[in-house]
């Protein structure tokens, strides 16, 4: 097709499918009393049946495969009490443990006896014998730890467990000893998540953002009931599956982040042309149908892009994060019900009642006609000097990207978390007297079932002698060997904390090559285990899979514009400035986080890398959200286009009557992402503040500057598609601008 071609009228979607959202808006609206008890039927049910057999959510994966759980199967198999994931209850006083003895033995003998406790070491050393070196009391004697060992990750025991740990440490508490749990212990001992705070914030800024912007009450109110409605029951059917499969602590959060923004911002969208209707005098539920069949299709392209996206994780292979992506999903997907079906159902009940409580003059879409509006006029200006613009928006990008080139991805250990949880203090307590790295040992690993008999007690040597002095390492035990002879394990204590990289360096260092190095030769097989280890492997794998599910997203998000808008150029630019976008998010991460720029403002203790998963996380929910405004945008240029077949008028008019409902989303988007700053968990504060850079850039930079001034030079070019195509393509009403 030649530039300066008007579009063909094929590119109208089927009138059956048309018909369709029309016919369930109209019928919401008109029968809005059932559908709003059915909507509170599932919302008491699902409530309901989640309080009676939902599941709880644990940061337990496994990685098949991998060295570290291959370690831990070998030593399962040969020395059971010395595998399992272990914690470390520890102790501290201001006189010396020793002088405890009685309560320690009668803690170490309660806790041996509750369920799945393997093993348990005490910190005191035999009578008559002061702290040994490396050992678990400290050389002033004041500070000792417990390793208890478990046959599962006592995170998946539940916090019925706790009573039993508690009790068993009593009598030390009534002594006066100071207790603390650490590792995977105190992560179950966290009080559960608490981020009403943040969602109070975010719906907080909503209203206000509403009010100032449209000027209604009950317009600010339908958006943010909506989106609480579909989150909670969208929250409520997570809790039921995770009864089923194990989601991570942070699913539930990360699922009402993105739940309420894309609630708010679908209802919003939808309101706003159902307002514009009652404003031209279309009866309440006519409106509330057009608007499902116009805007409403919009809404469900996007939540199926954001889908898509966030389906783009499971190329990973991770379920860890492959779930982390399906828990988000069910909240878009109840975002997406909500805004199609509840949403009409209001607008029926409201009728005509909708600016009833009005707090300045009501607006809807501006600039109706296209004419002298500040948006099109802007629009204009770009039109005027695209190079300039485009420029601009590159170079700030490119600015806000620089710290990207220096991300160091690792796990965020629990010295930056809070004080008020026991992990921390454990941490603390531990770094003080035995050193950071004492929170982050290794367990080495020999499997010398393939030695002879003869040949073991030199692997035993060889293997000493290469621990001995490592570098990296603060200490290492002798190697111990299995009650069969079969397998030797010794304990490697870094000298960095568990975040630092110089401890994800010496893991792999041992791995790949000190001990392969040590037994070459002799047919042994070596595995480096234990928590820190599994986190470096499962950092080596998130690492190794970011640029394949990159691909995939942007790959799908493509093949998304290309059907829908039937533009190869329009898609290549969307992708591209989508990624854009999304380095520049990422570099402000790195900047606060890594950096040290506002991280102790935002609560965070120290410089911490950025924990492994949150770049793949943040790149598919950034690139789904991102489409909602690049659909909703282009829609409405698109649909001019066809009507006019003037590329540049139709971009200012796109600008004119999206630009209110788009800014305002985006604000309220922003706000409710970057509400989650003060949450207690790092990594949720890392992808609130991700999500809401991420945003507020995608909306200012992005449709302000790049995407006008692409629009504009490529022209009548950028809805190009070559002719077989053309042929072979579906066609997609995305407005419903023939329904």
């Amino acid at each position: 097709m030649p530039p300066s071609a008007r579009p063909a009228p094929s590119a109208a979607a089927p009138p059956a499918r048309r018909s369709a959202l029309r016919r369930l808006g109209e019928w919401c609206a008109r029968h809005w009393l059932t559908v709003i008890l059915l909507w509170l039927v599932a919302l008491a049910g699902v409530q309901a049946a989640n309080r009676a057999v939902g599941g709880s959510y644990s940061d337990d994966f496994s990685l098949p495969g991998t060295q570290a759980q291959q370690g831990r199967s070998v030593l399962q198999a040969h020395e059971p009490a010395a595998a399992g994931t272990s914690s470390q209850v520890v102790l501290h006083d201001a006189a010396q443990l020793t002088g405890f003895q009685p309560q320690i033995a009668e803690a170490v003998a309660a806790l041996q006896q509750l369920p799945h406790v393997l093993s348990v070491q005490s910190p005191l050393p035999p009578p008559g014998q002061g702290p040994v070196p490396g050992g678990p009391l400290s050389a002033d004697g004041l500070t000792g730890y417990l390793t208890v060992r478990f046959d599962t990750n006592p995170t998946l025991l539940g916090k019925d467990y706790l009573p039993g740990v508690d009790a068993a440490v009593a009598p030390l508490r009534a002594a006066g000893v100071q207790v603390e749990y650490g590792g995977p212990l105190g992560e179950l001992a966290r009080p559960a998540a608490d981020d009403r705070s943040s969602e109070v914030i975010g719906f907080a800024v909503a209203v206000v953002v509403l009010l100032v912007g449209f000027g209604s009450a009950i317009a600010a109110g339908l958006p943010l009931l909506t989106a609480l409605v579909a989150v909670v029951v969208g929250l409520g059917v997570l809790g039921l599956v995770a009864a089923l499969s194990t989601f991570a602590t942070v699913a539930p959060t990360l699922a009402t982040m993105i739940g309420i923004g894309v609630g708010i911002d679908y209802a919003l969208f939808l309101l706003t042309r159902h307002r514009q209707n009652l404003m031209d005098g279309v009866d309440p539920v006519a409106s509330a149908g057009q608007a499902v069949a116009t805007s409403g299709r919009a809404v469900l392209v996007s939540g199926c892009t954001v889908v898509i996206a966030l389906s783009g994780l499971s190329v990973s292979g991770i379920s860890f994060i492959a779930k982390l992506g399906a828990a988000a999903a069910v909240t878009v997907v109840s975002a997406v019900l909500g805004a199609l079906t509840l949403l009409p159902a209001l607008m029926g009940l409201i009728g005509r009642r909708m600016d009833r409580f009005a707090v300045r003059r009501p607006v809807a879409e501006a600039g109706g006609d296209g004419r002298g509006g500040a948006w099109h006029r802007y629009a204009r200006r770009v039109e005027a000097r695209p190079w300039w613009y485009l420029v601009a928006g590159v170079v700030v990008l490119a600015v806000l990207s620089v710290p990207l080139f220096s991300i160091q991805l690792g796990h965020i250990g629990d010295g930056a978390d809070s004080t008020d949880f026991t992990d921390r203090r454990a941490y603390d307590l531990m770094s003080q007297a035995f050193g950071p790295g004492s929170n982050a040992p290794l367990t080495v690993v020999v499997d010398q079932g393939a030695v002879p008999a003869d040949a073991r007690a030199g692997v035993q040597a060889s293997v000493q002698r290469a621990l001995t002095g490592l570098p990296g390492a603060a200490s290492s035990t002798p190697p111990q060997t299995s009650p069969d002879g079969a397998v030797l394990f010794a304990t490697v204590v870094p000298a960095g904390a568990p975040q630092d990289r110089a401890t994800t360096d010496l893991v792999n260092r041992l791995a790949d090559t000190v001990l392969p190095g040590a037994v070459a030769g002799s047919g042994a097989r070596t595995y480096v285990t234990g928590n820190t280890a599994a986190q470096v492997d499962f950092l080596d794998i998130v690492s190794s899979r970011l640029v394949p599910i990159i691909a995939v997203v942007v790959g799908l998000a493509f093949l998304i514009i290309l059907l829908v808008f039937r533009g190869v150029l329009v898609a290549v630019k969307a992708a591209v400035l989508n990624l854009l976008s999304i380095a520049a998010s990422y570099g402000v991460v790195v900047a606060v986080f890594q950096w040290g720029w506002g991280g102790p403002a935002l609560g965070v203790a120290g410089k911490v890398p950025i924990e492994s998963y949150v770049p793949m996380m943040m790149f598919a929910i950034v690139f789904g959200l991102s489409m909602d405004y690049e659909i909703f945008l282009l829609s409405r240029v698109h649909e001019a286009w066809l009507r006019t077949g003037h590329s540049r008028d139709a971009v200012a008019h796109a600008l004119e009557i999206t630009a209110r409902v788009i800014t305002c989303a985006a604000l309220i988007m922003v706000s409710v992402f970057a509400a989650f700053v003060v949450s207690d968990n790092v990594v949720i504060k890392m992808m609130g503040l991700g999500l809401a850079v991420s945003v507020l850039v995608d909306a200012t930079v992005v449709r302000l500057l790049l995407v006008p001034a692409v629009m504009t030079l490529l022209g009548s070019a950028a809805w190009w598609t070559p002719r077989f195509l053309d042929r072979v393509l579906p066609h997609i009403d995305t407005e419903g601008t023939n329904a």
